[in-house]
């Protein structure tokens, strides 16, 4: 996986207007991502956020107020439109911003667009309420919405050609994605009970005394909450530990995107772990220095090295 860009390097004034608008939707909707992004150079930070911007438009629609029935039909009329992307069959003068830049992205990088459709399948799971027995169904969820667009991405940050271990990269990039919305799953417990879903397998749930569920902002009577957060904490940092050996194979700046936003989110958990009631109040997040420090802790490679070394010491 090279990630040479396919495409001339010069875009057209509509597709680059497309980008800009993909880059307002990230720096207003998710500014944990548009932290890592900005690392990036302009074409992989362009491609990146016309990533983001379809995935906003998926997500919206699963979270909005319309019937389930109506949220489906959107779907599928997505699912369309991303047909036509995948056919070439989107002009640079077409009237819908996030698909002429997704297309240009697709000529430029070699994106696996299915994880996209993998996205809006794992919304539809949301619209149906689906909920997870164990760990492993919940895996499977976790793999549509976050550890597809992992893979997405790494198609757009290729590998550093004569690394080691590439052939794992996109495995590394899926495991990840599940790293992340494991951590989103556990600060937003309260507020996803408000919106009568449950995300956390119901055997982990049953075993710590929390079916129940989280509609108070202290614990179910009874429960061993903090028992809980700590057994999904455990879970998240596995797949952390395991999805940062990706680094290594990385370019300085794709490393250090993946180093920032993966990072947020790993010091997200631990300030889960440090408090776990504090999901319960409200949504857990960190200041905006700290968000500077783990950039720039990534910009410096200092991540990459780190896991460069574990890695090494586990293959003596």
């Amino acid at each position: 996986m090279s990630g040479t860009v396919n495409g001339s390097p010069h875009a057209s004034a509509p597709v680059l207007a497309a980008y800009s608008y993909c880059e307002a939707v990230t720096g207003q909707q998710a500014r944990n991502f548009a932290y890592g992004i900005r690392l990036l150079p302009t074409e992989k930070r362009h491609a990146m956020s016309a990533l983001y911007a379809f995935s906003r438009r998926v997500d919206d629609i699963g979270d909005g107020t319309l019937e389930p029935a109506a949220k489906h039909a959107r779907l599928e009329e997505t699912r369309a439109l991303l047909g036509r992307v995948k056919e070439g069959a989107v002009a640079e003068d077409d009237t819908d911003p996030v698909a002429v830049a997704l297309a240009d992205a697709a000529r430029r990088f070699d994106l696996p667009l299915g994880g996209l459709d993998e996205l809006i399948d794992g919304v539809l799971m949301d619209v149906r309420g689906e909920t997870y027995e164990t760990w492993d169904d919940l895996k499977i969820y976790c793999r549509c919405v976050a550890g597809a667009i992992g893979r997405l991405s790494l198609g757009v940050f290729g590998t550093v050609p004569g690394a080691r271990g590439t052939e794992r990269a996109p495995e590394y990039a899926d495991t990840l994605g599940l790293a992340l919305q494991l951590t989103n799953i556990l600060r937003d417990v309260h507020e996803d009970a408000g919106n009568g879903r449950t995300y956390l397998p119901a055997d982990d749930l049953a075993k710590f005394g929390c079916a129940a569920g989280f509609h108070s902002s202290t614990p179910p009577a009874g429960s061993d909450f903090t028992g809980l957060v700590h057994f999904e904490v455990r879970r998240a940092r596995a797949l952390f530990a395991e999805g940062f050996q990706l680094l290594p194979m990385l370019d300085r700046r794709s490393g250090a995107c993946v180093a920032a936003m993966a990072g947020i989110y790993r010091r997200l958990l631990d300030r889960i772990a440090r408090d776990p009631a504090a999901v319960l109040r409200g949504r857990v997040s960190l200041p905006g220095h700290e968000k500077a420090y783990v950039a720039v802790r990534g910009l410096s490679g200092l991540d990459a090295r780190t896991v460069s070394r574990r890695t090494a010491r586990g293959r003596a």
